[in-house]
């Protein structure tokens, strides 16, 4: 994190919506989650990347969903009964884009003091490192802060967003 940014955001708190991803929890900007549904039917597009697991029917409009473990070089999700899917909007180089995130569970919206948040330590992360805004605590454990809009490069917005232009046939 870069001190004139750090320097920006002291003092203010960032609510963010925590969730589950391989036993580790991740938070997301309150400000980019659209909504969180239950898991549902997941249509696959062939010939797209194998962490874009397909689209779905949201309102009647199509939304692509990814799985950000599969990003993230951890193993694939597998669904269960707190398998959700959170639904964010991601603008890269101006162009935004509806895009739904696969997590394990969704835990709860918690406040940050960003005079609380840290620089992630450059070692013993599996994930590019400009994915994470910082690590802050809550309560006990140890939680890595995303910056949505630095998950996905705008090649690969541009891939999320020719998957949601099919039909679907519902």
């Amino acid at each position: 994190m870069q001190e004139e940014e750090k320097k920006d955001r002291e003092g203010t708190d960032i609510t963010a919506l925590t969730f589950m991803l391989d036993g580790e929890i991740f938070a997301l900007d309150i400000n980019f989650v659209m909504e969180v549904l239950e898991y549902i039917k997941i249509t696959k597009v062939p010939r797209t990347p194998p962490y874009m697991l397909g689209v779905i029917n949201l309102r009647g409009n199509v939304a692509a969903v990814v799985d950000l473990k599969m990003k993230f070089n951890m193993p694939p999700s597998e669904q269960t009964v707190d398998t959700c899917i959170i639904i964010v909007e991601v603008n890269i180089d101006g162009a935004k884009t509806i895009v739904g995130i696969l997590a394990d569970s969704v835990n709860e919206v918690f406040d940050f003091d960003t005079g609380g948040i840290k620089e992630a330590p450059r070692i013993g992360l599996d994930i590019d490192m400009d994915f994470i805004k910082g690590i802050a605590r809550q309560k006990d454990d140890f939680v890595m802060i995303l910056d949505i809009n630095k998950i996905f490069s705008a090649e690969e917005i541009k891939e999320i967003e020719n998957s949601q232009k099919i039909e679907m046939a519902y």
